[in-house]
């Protein structure tokens, strides 16, 4: 079902519809003579000719405060978005929503805030429409009912089409990506401290959570928007909510029988961004959240699993990860090392947040702690899924 979802340059190409990069310097080489092909270009040759662009060493080029800046995703109140501009203007990779009645000018704001990235990369424009009570803006875009609801009266025929209408209508208003589906499995109360998900989930059965969230995922796409599963690698059977506290979830063997199903098939389906969540995996990632370890991102969800797109992480502001050790900062830095691509937070004063996040990334970057492969990698995928090419 809904096998390759085929739309996903179509996209992404939309979000960077407005992009002013850096253009490519066009090579054109003569014919070489037969000598020239027998001995080789002459000296002369080789130092007139101009190196090729790639995206790998158009990234090289940047300073490491712009690298990093394009990783993070800035919390904004959607009544004033425009208050982070002057993130924009630095080259923030994104911004958060958040909010639950957006007001009628947000079109209008969210367009003047693309145009203060001045001519770099767009940013990525995100919110949580998952339906039910987490929604957003549904005064201006339609409402969704919860997930357990859509999966309890409609078909995943209908969940699609409902998605795409949504989509088109967040697409219009100027967002480009939305943090769902949830394909956590849980038919819970919720949510709480205690259940995360309730019914944000579509259904504790994996086959059923599966076909509705990969539904869902389609018509976002259709729509014009960026879907995002979530919470990677399963939060419905949690021992507590990571917003509140430390959250445990069962290990690795087990989850392989349920929880991670529906990322599978999503992965298979071709699903271009996964959030992690900020949960425990017993004998997987020791005491550190999945958001933070190297095992979980790299080494189940990159290599085993073989997901390719953009991996985000849930709050580090959540208190699983304050209660390992981490402030936000530090938190970022250690889950762009594990392999996180973009990161997010809430907070008091996003701008001061933001900019410590930044220089955090940048002294692991500069000590050697964060390896330049892995930040320079992280940035291509940030810029891949924008459809962003630095070399054109």
């Amino acid at each position: 079902m809904l096998r390759g979802l085929p739309l996903i340059m179509t996209v992404a190409s939309l979000v960077a519809a407005s992009s002013g990069c850096a253009a490519r310097q066009d090579v054109t080489l003569a014919p070489a003579s037969s000598t020239a092909a027998a001995v080789g270009p002459s000296q002369a040759d080789q130092r007139s000719s101009p190196a090729v662009c790639t995206q790998a060493t158009a990234i090289s080029t940047w300073s490491l405060e712009r690298r990093a800046a394009q990783l993070v995703v800035v919390p904004a109140e959607e009544d004033a978005v425009l208050a982070t501009a002057p993130l924009a203007a630095e080259g923030a990779g994104g911004i958060i929503l958040f909010g639950s009645q957006a007001l009628s000018d947000l079109p209008a704001n969210l367009a003047a805030l693309q145009r203060a990235t001045a001519g770099g990369p767009p940013l990525l424009v995100m919110t949580d429409e998952e339906g039910g009570e987490v929604q957003r803006m549904a005064n201006l875009v339609g409402n969704l009912p919860w997930p357990r609801t859509m999966a309890a009266t409609m078909t995943p025929a209908q969940t699609r089409a409902l998605a795409e209408q949504v989509g088109r209508r967040m697409r219009a208003v100027g967002v480009t990506m939305d943090l769902a589906p949830v394909l956590d499995l849980s038919d819970s109360s919720g949510p709480d401290a205690v259940h995360p998900d309730g019914p944000r989930s579509f259904s504790i059965d994996a086959s059923v959570a599966t076909a509705y969230g990969l539904a869902f995922a389609q018509g976002l796409q259709e729509g014009g928007v960026i879907p995002v599963v979530k919470h990677f690698p399963g939060l419905g059977q949690a021992s507590y909510n990571s917003d509140d506290g430390p959250a445990y979830v069962p290990p690795l063997s087990v989850l392989k029988a349920g929880s991670l199903r529906p990322f599978e098939a999503a992965i298979r389906g071709g699903v271009p961004a996964v959030m992690v969540g900020n949960v425990v995996i017993p004998g997987l990632t020791g005491t550190l959240p999945a958001s933070l370890s190297a095992p979980a991102i790299t080494g189940l969800l990159r290599h085993e699993l073989g997901f390719g797109g953009l991996v985000l992480t849930d709050t580090l502001s959540a208190a699983a990860v304050q209660d390992a050790g981490y402030s936000v900062p530090q938190a970022a830095a250690r889950a762009v090392e594990a392999g996180a691509d973009m990161v997010l937070f809430t907070s008091p004063d996003p701008e001061v947040t933001a900019n410590d996040v930044i220089a955090t990334i940048v002294s692991a970057a500069a000590s050697g702690q964060l390896p330049a492969a892995r930040l320079d990698d992280a940035v291509n995928h940030v810029l891949r899924i924008k459809n962003v090419s630095l070399c054109h």
